[in-house]
């Protein structure tokens, strides 16, 4: 049962990389040594969905506008963009992709400085990038990514904390991992949970902001572990046209923390369930989202909207786990997968 194990040993990792500070200031201190104006991020999957939130968290945090790479425009087309004025991030688990190392080479090559965050040290993408990060997490034997995931975005949350220089951010970080250990504490409560949805097979996970990403991640987990056919989206993409596929019943995957985003997505979510009758389930901080929803998963109450992510996710990853079982599928083995997928 190693997917299980792992999710339960996210606390653990999280801990690792909040107690190396120095590290990610001694690396922030090296990249700022140079003059770059933006972020382009390479990434596939779940490393893509963490890059996702760096779009928000370096532009929020940090003032840098940051791109998602187009691989095959390295690879397939060989015509790579200019990369002179960027911070070129290579986010990969095992860091064996050819596209996303492609698209480090080429981001050195053009004398760009590149940073991979990588669970492997001695893959091909930390070989390819003038600086690493090591995301301590050991082996993760299971196909689907769960710890790797949440330690991509605590690395990406320590590095936006060491470029910006503020301590105090670092201190908010510091508490992630007894939250993240507090929240496992649901663990048999999402399990009986997810009987009620044995027969689901389509639905929309709905997220904004920082939590953009987590609405993709737990769609895809959805998808390779239960066969959900679940699609993302941001709750003001929802409004504009799918809103149309909710009906009685039909099932919206919400989460919703406290933060700037939240009165927008509670108005979403009470007309989804009083006015179209949808069955909600929601991952949330939010009195009203809990009230509203029919599976209501509490989220600690002072959990900083920009941390959301790293904690959020972890109830998402048990209701998959046990949704998985409940419909009498193997997660350990979801089938037609690899634990590494390597594209061009």
């Amino acid at each position: 049962m190693s997917l299980y194990h792992e999710i339960l040993e996210q606390p653990h990792v999280l801990a690792n990389l909040v107690r190396d500070r120095a590290r990610f200031i001694e690396i922030a201190a090296s990249l700022r040594s140079r003059d770059w104006r933006y972020i382009m991020i390479a990434a596939r999957g779940t490393s893509d969905h963490a890059g996702l939130y760096a779009k928000y968290l370096f532009g929020q945090a940090n003032g840098l506008p940051v791109a998602l790479a187009a691989p095959s425009l390295f690879t397939l087309y060989r015509t790579p963009p200019r990369l002179t004025d960027a911070l070129v991030i290579g986010i990969s688990q095992s860091g064996v992709s050819d596209d996303i190392v492609s698209v480090i080479r080429s981001g050195r090559e053009q004398g760009a400085m590149t940073l991979a965050i990588t669970n492997d040290a001695s893959s091909p993408l930390a070989a390819a990038s003038q600086h690493v990060i090591e995301m301590q997490c050991g082996d993760e034997k299971s196909v689907a990514a769960t710890k790797t995931y949440t330690a991509e975005l605590m690395c990406i949350a320590m590095l936006s904390c060491a470029l910006s220089g503020e301590s105090s951010r670092f201190d908010v970080l510091a508490s992630v991992p007894e939250k993240a250990a507090a929240i496992l504490d649901l663990d048999q409560r999402v399990a009986r949970m997810v009987e009620r949805y044995r027969y689901m097979s389509s639905c929309v996970v709905l997220g904004r902001g920082f939590n953009y990403a987590s609405a993709f991640e737990w769609s895809l987990k959805l998808k390779e572990l239960a066969y959900v056919t679940a699609e993302p989206y941001s709750s003001a993409d929802f409004a504009h046209g799918p809103i149309a596929v909710v009906e009685g019943g039909f099932p919206v995957l919400a989460v919703l923390p406290q933060g700037e985003v939240a009165q927008e997505m509670l108005a979403m979510v009470r007309v989804l369930v009083k006015e179209r009758q949808a069955e909600l389930v929601a991952i949330s901080n939010v009195a009203g989202a809990l009230e509203s929803a029919s599976s209501p998963i509490p989220l600690p109450d002072d959990l900083p909207e920009w941390v959301s992510p790293i904690v959020g996710i972890i109830p998402a990853q048990l209701f998959v786990y046990y949704l998985a079982r409940a419909k009498g599928y193997d997660p350990e083995h979801p089938r037609g997968l690899a634990k590494i997928t390597r594209t061009q």
